[in-house]
């Protein structure tokens, strides 16, 4: 399964024509509302470049860059770019991670490899001779950190590391019905949140009435159960698999070493994860959603027992992310509220997207327990 966020990417001096409606969108209508786009001020682009990309980025990532510089088979695409307006193939986007030693989440990425011309095509483009590259969409907040650590591993490898936040801006298209590369029967997870095993093609252009708040693709997100980012993943502390990376597929169990694997494989076959990120809804005691009352951090507690269930991760009006205890999270309705706000219930909901085992898991763990 595939799983990636399909960032439009544009020259600054072309982003900046798109005028922004600045429309807010409520958790309700926000389904209906698209397909619509936002410009993520939240991320800053990278690049990676040099004949030792991929063999640097393989030993410390979590997904298989290999992908990268594998011959296009299947997995061609055919797009065409804003300017200039010249039929070109490109490698679909993939998602992946920079662990800690101990396999604590540091980083992620979404890397883009720059599209080709088509061979069969004429006119003016890139030399084919020119240095391999790979480009990727980080969390602007850690941006300095993330390049000095990545310098920090560098060594001898032959690849330049460079911030290009001043040539390349980041644009998600999100809701509606986005174009995916498979069907919902063959990717029912990609399907479901949104995120095909394809870009859009040809990248489209923006409506004005169409590009709004980036606070929207926050919510977005929230709904949909994704954290993104190293304050939404805590950095240095969270596991990667209680924070769903497997199932967006940013890591690959099969791909050798990378830095943390150890700790991710043994979890990983172990099969059992009790904690996990979930999306969460937050009611008043007549069952209606309360707004701007909860803040990230807050603990979530079990009303029957009195102990903490989890932790608030991130927060916009009446949704949040929420990473909780899988016994605790699905007692039903009223178990859950916010510490020190008894008057505030948390629901927490099961995305659509999750595979089948994942709760299959928590079942047959329950019943042993």
């Amino acid at each position: 399964m595939h799983r990636f966020k399909p960032c439009l990417r544009f020259a600054k001096s072309t982003a900046y024509r798109y005028y922004s409606s600045n429309r807010s969108f409520s958790p309700h209508n926000l389904e209906t509302a698209g397909p619509i786009a936002s410009k993520l001020d939240s991320r800053s682009v990278v690049r990676f470049r040099g004949p030792d990309t991929v063999k640097f980025l393989q030993g410390l990532l979590t997904n298989d860059v290999r992908k990268f510089s594998e011959p296009m088979g299947e997995n061609e695409r055919t797009s065409m770019l804003p300017t200039p307006n010249l039929p070109t193939v490109s490698v679909p986007p993939m998602y992946a991670a920079l662990l800690t030693p101990q396999g604590k989440f540091l980083y992620d990425l979404f890397l883009y490899k720059p599209p080709k011309l088509d061979k069969s095509s004429s006119g003016p483009g890139s030399d084919p001779d020119q240095s391999f590259e790979l480009f990727a969409d980080v969390d602007a907040t850690v941006l300095d950190e993330l390049l000095e650590t990545f310098k920090k591993y560098r060594v001898r490898s032959k690849v330049e590391i460079e911030n290009v936040a001043k040539d390349f801006s980041c644009w998600q298209r999100y809701c509606g019905n986005l174009p995916e590369k498979s069907s919902s029967t063959e990717e029912p997870e990609a399907a479901s949140v949104g995120w095909g095993a394809g870009v859009d093609h040809p990248a489209p252009l923006i409506e004005a009435d169409k590009e709004t708040d980036e606070q929207n693709y926050l919510l977005w997100r929230l709904q949909k159960g994704v954290a993104e980012g190293s304050t939404e993943i805590p950095k240095g502390e969270a596991m990667p698999l209680e924070y769903n990376l497997a199932g967006l597929n940013a890591i690959s169990f099969d791909k050798g070493c990378y830095v943390g694997q150890e700790l991710v494989a043994r979890t990983h076959h172990r099969g059992v994860i009790r904690k996990r990120l979930l999306p969460l809804t937050f009611l008043n005691d007549s069952g209606e959603e309360v707004e701007q009352e909860v803040a990230p951090g807050s603990e979530v507690i079990d009303t029957a027992s009195h102990k903490k269930a989890g932790t608030v991760r991130t927060a916009l009006g009446c949704r949040g992310l929420g990473l909780l205890r899988l016994e605790e999270a699905f007692k039903g309705s009223g178990a859950l509220t916010i510490q020190g706000q008894d008057n505030v219930k948390v629901e927490a909901i099961r995305p659509d997207w999750w595979p089948a085992e994942w709760f299959q898991e928590y079942q047959q763990h329950s019943a042993v327990a």
